[in-house]
């Protein structure tokens, strides 16, 4: 089968491989039909994830070929969503709903080698992992795909922003970063009730229509103290009680803090990447930070009927559809900002 290989300096390969077999009877085999290309794929592709070579890529979706002999929840057939980190379904944090922390649990191509970008992958503890459309296993419209194809990473981020930062009716939100999980934790604010979104520090226009189309009220192209100050005057002083962080970058996550009100919670998302903390300035004006690696298996089931209804269309942010082959181009034009999110399609 083939599968992409990154072997650093941003160079991607795609390559030739055995393809997978059952190892463990709680395993499944999936043959992939989608993934997207992550912004922590593109940590790494810049030096700063995972060590070359390696496989990557870690949302997908696809069609379950087989199955180990333990396994219950699905079925050979079964068009299913693949998290971006499996579990178990059964320790004690995946009973929490944070499978993150799964003890059993591990991330696609590091402690194992199967990833997303890729013909096929092995799923271990694939009743704890992969997650149906439809109770009955069928394919879902291809209109829908892309949209479920974000439950297994980038909107489920951006909505664990929001959760996280305790978004609920009428709140002002302000939203910093305009890349896909920004985007996404626009969808997901006004989903959970927000009455205004701010998204701040975007300065591509095109970024500005999707987000208007996610439901931003009002986009700032201001970063940093002027950002900070646009917001002020946005709000006559106010600022927001609740701000989602969705960069990672020490300038995002300072920025995100100034912009919230004294009590406020800032619910942040990026992978921090040179982040010191102001633990006087948290203290001073009562300011909570919550958040991290979002849970996705734990939001999925509740939020797949709103992308099957078409209530929301969070798949807009695959704006450019590539194949396999192509995995280098969609890497690069990511990498250069020519491309929100890549969708590869396998089939």
């Amino acid at each position: 089968m083939k599968t992409a290989i990154y072997h650093g300096n941003k160079t991607m390969t795609v390559e030739d491989v055995p393809g997978p077999v059952i190892e463990q009877p709680t395993d499944a085999i999936v043959d992939i039909e989608y993934a997207g290309v992550c912004g922590s794929d593109l940590w790494t592709y810049r030096g700063q994830g995972a060590q070359a070579p390696c496989r990557i890529g870690h949302e997908f979706v696809g069609i379950v070929r087989e199955v180990g002999a333990d396994v219950s929840s699905v079925k050979p057939g079964d068009w299913v969503m693949v998290p971006f980190r499996w579990s178990d379904g059964t320790c004690e944090y995946c009973r929490r709903g944070l499978e993150t922390s799964c003890v059993h649990g591990g991330f696609w191509s590091r402690e194992i080698p199967w990833a997303g970008q890729a013909e096929a992958a092995r799923i271990p503890y694939a009743d704890g992992t992969l997650v149906k459309a439809y109770d009955d296993g069928h394919r879902p419209d291809d209109a829908v795909i892309p949209g479920l194809l974000t439950l297994t990473d980038v909107f489920t981020t951006g909505y664990h922003a929001a959760v996280s930062a305790g978004v609920g009716d009428g709140d002002t939100v302000i939203v910093v970063g305009d890349g896909a999980v920004g985007l996404s934790a626009i969808m997901a604010a006004k989903l959970l009730g927000a009455a205004r979104v701010i998204n701040a520090g975007s300065t591509h226009e095109e970024r500005h229509a999707l987000a208007r189309t996610f439901g931003a009220d009002d986009i700032i192209s201001t970063r940093g103290e002027d950002a900070v100050a646009d917001i002020r005057s946005l709000t006559d002083g106010a600022m927001a009680s609740r701000v989602l962080e969705c960069v990672g970058s020490a300038q995002s996550f300072s920025t995100a803090i100034d912009m919230a009100a004294p009590g406020g919670t800032v619910g942040y998302v990026g992978l921090p990447h040179g982040v010191s903390i102001d633990a006087k300035r948290l203290f001073f004006s009562n300011i909570r930070i919550a958040g991290g690696m979002s849970p996705a298996h734990h939001y999925i089931a509740d939020l797949v009927p709103s992308v099957l209804s078409g209530s929301i269309n969070p798949g807009f942010v695959y704006n450019r559809t590539y194949t396999l082959d192509q995995i280098g181009q969609a890497y690069d034009d990511m990498d250069n900002r020519r491309v929100i999110k890549p969708l590869i399609r396998l089939v």
